[in-house]
């Protein structure tokens, strides 16, 4: 890639090589976690599924995203990206030959919801790229990675309809599904054969502790707590989104089992920050291993404008073209397509941009270009030329795919030990960003949802503002006490 310093193609390089090997698990991953998606008119058929069963499906999908990426990234620092990968990629197949060969709605609800685990697979690579590629040409990586692995969805959606036909019969949409998870299996072991959690001579850095993210002062401590509420209260709204009064899928009962188990949950996890946090809070922290939590926080939030409004637009796009210019199913799911395509040069681009132009002042741009690109949405309707309507949808597309690339630009420099963590947060972040603008968009209609995304953007800006530009080295501590320097600059 021109400029960045990466030569993409130079398979000799072992950084280039396992950048590959890893945006392809990725890739797969999201293979698996989307390839209900262009088979549900299959699969509404075989289940005689109503519209709201449907709904229910689409919202199970993401539902167990939110934990897992944090759980995977606990495990990734602690036990290694190759292992936690091959691993991820292996267990998810299962889920997905589950949902493949169910025999009941319920049956199709229950494995759905556990192929939500496989989406935590992008917080793996991103400390896997990390360890890989010096500050200087992270972002690109990153980019890269994030890119070209989120195409999996718009490849699934391209290529399993026709494997479904190609099968034949009225199972032929199973052993598509099943067919995907062959895939996943099988390059879980692979992946397992051929990565590496570092290069030759690097040491790969674990928290000192498990169970929840080490901070470094007490006023972080309680930022932290606080930042783990949202998270709580998006699954609350998937509950409420499937309970009676909504999609209907849980009866009350389940629902308040589920309410008190989000509650003992976030209990759970307060405890276990507290009790990783308590000791060395209470020694004081060396200067030199400090980092702020605002990093993390405000990272957080631009991933949930960014990743959050790509999952809750890419969702309601194509019916937007239907409605708003009586258009044809094929040729709308055409137009909506552009969004997605756009992720494999926005990502790498928004990447590109944080490397050579600054983490805060990329962010910034690129987060201004979003607000102004929903502003734009926003005032669509039928009286709009088509062509002018897709130039700008992929325009807003750019920047919502740019900030993703540039905000896992930082992502490993924040604290090299702690990336599968930080990782995991904000990934966290964009699912929950995914719940609560699509739980929005059931009560409004498509221009006021626009404006509301924009709205949140450019309260995001705001935030950014507080973002540090990284700087010089940062310190990681050796069992042995010997201080490593890490360039984040």
């Amino acid at each position: 890639m021109s400029g960045s310093g990466i030569r993409l193609w130079d398979f000799r390089n072992p950084s280039i090589k396992t950048l590959h090997i890893t945006w392809v698990a990725f890739f797969i991953s999201f293979v698996v976690w989307f390839s209900h998606a262009p088979l549900m008119a299959f699969i509404k058929e075989a289940f005689d599924l109503s519209t709201q069963e449907v709904k229910a499906l689409l919202i199970l999908n993401v539902a167990l995203t939110i934990p897992s990426r944090i759980v995977i990234g606990m495990l990734v620092d602690k036990f290694g990206p190759r292992l936690i990968y091959a691993g991820l990629l292996t267990i998810s197949s299962f889920f997905c030959w589950g949902f493949a060969f169910a025999d009941s709605y319920e049956q199709l609800a229950l494995f759905r919801f556990l192929c939500g685990f496989v989406g935590a697979g992008f917080v793996i690579g991103i400390r896997m790229v990390g360890e890989w590629f010096p500050a200087r040409q992270v972002g690109v990586a990153e980019g890269v990675y994030g890119g070209w692995g989120n195409f999996g969805s718009a490849a699934a959606a391209m290529t399993l309809p026709s494997l479904a036909l190609f099968y034949g019969g009225d199972d032929g949409w199973r052993y598509a599904l099943a067919t995907t998870g062959v895939i996943a299996f099988c390059y879980g072991i692979f992946f397992y054969i051929t990565a590496r959690n570092t290069p030759k001579g690097s040491t790969y850095f674990k928290p000192r502790r498990t169970g929840g993210l080490e901070v470094t002062s007490k006023g972080d401590l309680y930022f932290l707590l606080a930042m783990n509420v949202p998270m709580y209260l998006a699954l609350a709204t998937l509950v409420w989104k499937l309970s009676p009064a909504n999609l209907g899928l849980l009866g009350d009962s389940a629902c308040l089992a589920l309410y008190c188990v989000l509650v003992v949950l976030f209990v759970f996890q307060t405890s276990q920050i507290w009790r990783v946090n308590k000791e060395h809070l209470a020694e004081g922290v060396p200067e030199i291993e400090q980092y702020k939590f605002k990093q993390v926080a405000v990272l957080d939030w631009a991933y949930f404008v960014t990743f959050g409004s790509e999952l809750a637009v890419v969702s309601m796009l194509p019916l937007f073209f239907m409605e708003t210019f009586d258009l044809d199913p094929v040729k709308a799911g055409f137009m909506a397509s552009g969004f997605a395509f756009m992720n494999l040069v926005a990502r790498p681009g928004g990447g590109w941009l944080s490397d050579h132009f600054g983490r805060k002042r990329s962010l910034t741009i690129l987060i201004t270009g979003l607000t102004i690109g929903y502003l734009v949405l926003s005032q669509i309707d039928g009286g709009w030329w088509i062509p002018l309507a897709v130039i700008a949808t992929m325009c807003c597309s750019f920047f919502v795919q740019a900030g993703e690339g540039a905000v896992f630009a930082m992502v490993p420099l924040v604290k090299r030990r702690m990336t599968g963590q930080i990782a995991g947060m904000a990934g966290a972040y964009g699912n929950v960003g995914g719940v609560i603008f699509l739980t929005v968009l059931s009560f409004v209609d498509n221009s006021t949802f626009f404006l509301i995304i924009a709205a949140c953007a450019a309260v995001c800006l705001v935030c950014v503002q507080f973002l540090d530009e990284p700087q010089g080295q940062m310190a990681e501590v050796l069992p042995d006490g010997t201080v490593e320097l890490i360039d984040v600059a």
